[in-house]
């Protein structure tokens, strides 16, 4: 009787080891890191929306290669020290591809995690030209870079503003003083001199002195290098003041968001951002998806979407899930089909396509102030 009793128990215990052994192909684990939490979540929220329905969509298409996605979602909190924290989870947990970071000082130190850690990531909006510079094998993105955009902006501001007294103003961060310095360069070199140069602290909300300095040297054009929260406090407090001046920014300010702070004086500020994918008929079906879900798929959205499509597409050519042979594949110059259009890679991980395009923030016919490609 005993001698039976341990071998149901063994039998038992075997067939609880092995439960599930035979339940089909081991998942391919993908990451998505941002901002979840903290005055950039709204774009960390873009992230994890577009790569969360670009997962689904393929699951229940079958996967890649058979295999289902198994998705992991990382917060950084726009914080580097917490960015590489993040990286290391997903080290621990076996994520092989990260979508993400959101910022540029962010996914610069987690990309040095990833490189050593044989990890692929694509960022959806890291713009920083050292990004990709470095040529780690590991980097790419599917947004332009913040020498392309600023140049674009710069070169508007000397076509079209060049009668008027400029400044520049950016939040001290990797990204914000990277965009305004690239739109410096591009507007001086367009025959254009800023009358004020400044940079503003992290976190901070009263900008009176500053929204001072600006009227008393009659400034008709401010350029902001940042995000949407201090960008829209800005605003908000130069036309409290009466300040009148032209608003330009970048892709930092690309959520509804910016308009909800800087409140009706929001319309009529300019912004440089990637080319509207919403408008490509292509796109219109994994658009209603989203909206199927009450969510607009604004911004980064759609380049965190395309981020996902093209790992399917390399990792179902190469027939490969390791990371350096996809990575390999992806810098051939081949063309991925995504939301955002066809998209291919140079050999730093940086997009061939036309990047940046002009924007203008225009009150809608429900009130709303929404940006609208010029």
């Amino acid at each position: 009787m005993k001698s039976a009793a341990v071998y149901a128990a063994l039998a038992i215990a075997f067939a609880a080891l092995f439960t599930g052994c035979d339940s089909g192909p081991e998942r391919l684990k993908m990451g998505v890191a941002g901002p979840m939490t903290g005055t950039d979540a709204a774009f960390g929220a873009q992230l994890k929306n577009g790569v969360e329905q670009a997962v689904a969509d393929i699951n229940a298409a079958g996967g890649i290669n058979g295999q289902q996605i198994e998705l992991t979602v990382g917060d950084d909190a726009a914080d580097p020290r917490q960015g590489v924290s993040v990286a290391n989870n997903f080290l621990g947990e076996g994520v092989r591809f990260v979508v993400g970071h959101f910022n540029s000082g962010v996914s610069m130190p987690a990309s040095e995690v990833y490189v050593d850690n044989g990890i692929l990531m694509i960022t959806p909006s890291s713009t920083n030209p050292m990004i990709t510079e470095r040529k780690l094998w590991n980097v790419f993105r599917t947004c332009g870079r913040d020498d392309q955009q600023g140049g674009v902006a710069g070169k508007y501001i000397a076509d079209n503003l060049k009668d008027k007294k400029v400044a520049i103003v950016h939040d001290k961060t990797t990204y914000g003083k990277g965009l305004a310095d690239e739109t410096k360069k591009a507007m001086n070199n367009g025959g254009v001199t800023e009358i004020l140069y400044e940079g503003v602290g992290a976190g901070e909300k009263d900008f009176t002195a500053l929204v001072s300095k600006l009227k008393n040297a009659g400034v008709e054009v401010l350029y902001w290098g940042g995000v949407h929260t201090a960008g829209g406090l800005v605003l908000r407090q130069m036309r409290d003041q009466g300040l009148n001046a032209v608003f330009m920014s970048g892709d930092g300010i690309a959520s509804d968001e910016f308009a909800a702070i800087a409140g009706p004086g929001a319309e009529g500020t300019l912004m440089t951002f990637g080319p509207d994918p919403q408008k490509r008929p292509e796109a219109k079906e994994i658009i209603d998806r989203f909206e199927a879900r009450k969510y607009k798929p604004e911004a980064y959205t759609l380049y965190s979407y395309a981020a996902v499509q093209i790992l399917k597409q390399a990792i179902e050519a190469t027939k490969s899930t390791d990371p350096k042979t996809v990575a390999a594949y992806m810098r051939t110059g081949v063309v991925f089909n995504t939301v955002i259009g066809d998209i291919a890679f140079d050999d730093k991980g940086d997009i061939k396509q036309v990047a940046y395009v002009m924007y203008t923030w225009i009150k809608q016919p429900d009130g709303r102030i929404t940006y609208v490609q010029n």
